[in-house]
């Protein structure tokens, strides 16, 4: 088999990989608008519980981001599309037990479920994609993977709000959940291709000093073949690069699980109606996913540091303008800022973590990379859940998050450095 690296000349697995993540982000999607915004009426959260709404968010994070280091080093060992197609078979019960639950425990129990099958199918699409294209491609790369996804969840949002409205929430929960897990086994088993043997072709161009570019800056204390211990520390802590990266993904998940957990409660307070609510976090997820369009692309010109430093406090800056004036095209326009701010770091950040990853333990890198960042999601929403139960308002939760991505950003600034290398 004749194999390149590129984005034309693997096109055709390429929009299979694009379709795949958009199918990924319908499913956590469907879980984020209906379900925040209607856990006290039709799931049991009493009002004001603020720690047992969150816990869901809690859940999917702390198991998300395990799933994520699993993932990427189990995907070196049995490839990617058997992980792909792992993570689609744990999904299925995920619809049921929201149809069902007598209980917001089974809701919970539900996204344990979504954050197994989220770590183990997103991180997949990205490494996948990672894996057929050229090293002067993957700000554009993380970027389209990252745009089709996040589309995929606003569309699904507003798709389940209207669902839920005509049929009820429990049954059009059901109805859009099975379908879309359904057709994403269905095209993984007929379409879609392992991409381990692009990697192994990599990584003997780099033995051979045949690579198209410059040599990147490998951090010069780990082996071509460490383990995974090796790998996790050098990331966490050993290089200052990679673990001011990592931190940075962690701290701006805490605006995803505000977006998820209190954003639905806190319009719905204000009087916005479900479709409403929606579209307004819909257009938190269509400007973040559009934007990374051009945003991934951006990184391959001007590098990696500043498109992150800068949306690390212009996403900061959104969730704290949600708090100064109310109306649904301020709050619209308030999810926009935030959404471009994400555009910008999203998928640059990791597309730092690939610039300086070698072949042979990248995947393991992107997947070490992507628990801290998931784990954000628990930590975030802990955090959200402790400092509105305490002030007894969601309002300070706003303040913690916005507060947090200021700070996270200046540790970026200060401890991260350019990684991308532009070819000769």
């Amino acid at each position: 088999m004749n194999l390149q690296h590129g984005i034309r000349a693997n096109l055709t697995q390429f929009l299979h990989q694009l379709l795949q993540v958009m199918l990924v982000g319908f499913t956590i999607g469907m879980m984020r608008t209906v379900v925040p915004a209607l856990s006290e009426s039709d799931f049991g959260v009493p009002k004001n519980s603020f720690m047992l709404l969150t816990s869901f968010v809690v859940a999917f994070g702390f198991v998300k981001g395990t799933l994520n280091f699993v993932a990427g080093r189990l995907s070196e060992r049995i490839g990617r599309r058997h992980v792909l197609l792992l993570g689609w078979m744990t999904a299925l019960p995920i619809p049921l037990l929201v149809y069902f639950a007598p209980s917001w425990g089974w809701i919970v129990a539900a996204t344990v479920l979504l954050g197994i099958n989220q770590g183990l199918t997103w991180s997949m699409t990205q490494t996948a994609k990672l894996d057929l294209t050229r090293s002067d491609q993957r700000g554009l790369t993380i970027g389209l993977n990252e745009f089709a996804g996040y589309v995929g969840l606003a569309s699904a949002g507003i798709i389940t709000a209207y669902l839920a409205t005509a049929l009820g929430a429990r049954a059009g929960l059901l109805i859009f959940g099975m379908s879309t897990i359904l057709l994403a086994i269905l095209l993984t088993l007929l379409w879609v291709k392992d991409t381990l043997p692009w990697t192994k072709l990599e990584a003997f161009k780099h033995t051979t000093a045949r690579s198209e570019n410059v040599l990147p800056r490998y951090p010069a204390n780990i082996g071509t073949q460490p383990t995974t211990w090796q790998v996790f520390s050098l990331m966490s802590w050993r290089d200052k690069r990679l673990a001011a990266i990592c931190q940075a993904g962690l701290v701006e998940k805490f605006v995803d699980a505000l977006v998820w957990v209190f954003y639905p409660v806190f319009l719905y307070q204000h009087g916005l109606s479900l479709p409403d609510i929606g579209w307004v976090a819909g257009v938190y997820g269509f400007v973040w996913g559009g934007s990374q369009l051009f945003t991934g692309k951006l990184s391959d010109h001007i590098g990696r540091q500043k498109p992150n430093v800068w949306g690390m406090w212009i996403c900061g800056a959104g969730v704290a303008m949600m708090l100064w004036r109310e109306g649904l095209a301020w709050w619209s326009f308030c999810t926009a800022v935030s959404g471009f701010g994400m555009a910008l770091l999203y998928p640059n950040l990791s597309a730092a973590v690939a610039d300086i990853s070698h072949p042979n333990w990248r995947g393991s890198a992107i997947g070490i990379y992507r628990f801290w960042r998931d784990l954000g999601y628990g930590i975030g929403a802990l955090g959200l859940g402790i400092t509105a139960h305490f002030s007894g308002t969601v309002d300070t939760a706003f303040w913690f998050v916005a507060l947090s991505m200021f700070l996270s950003g200046a540790v970026l600034w200060i401890l991260g450095e350019e990684t991308y290398l532009k070819p000769e």
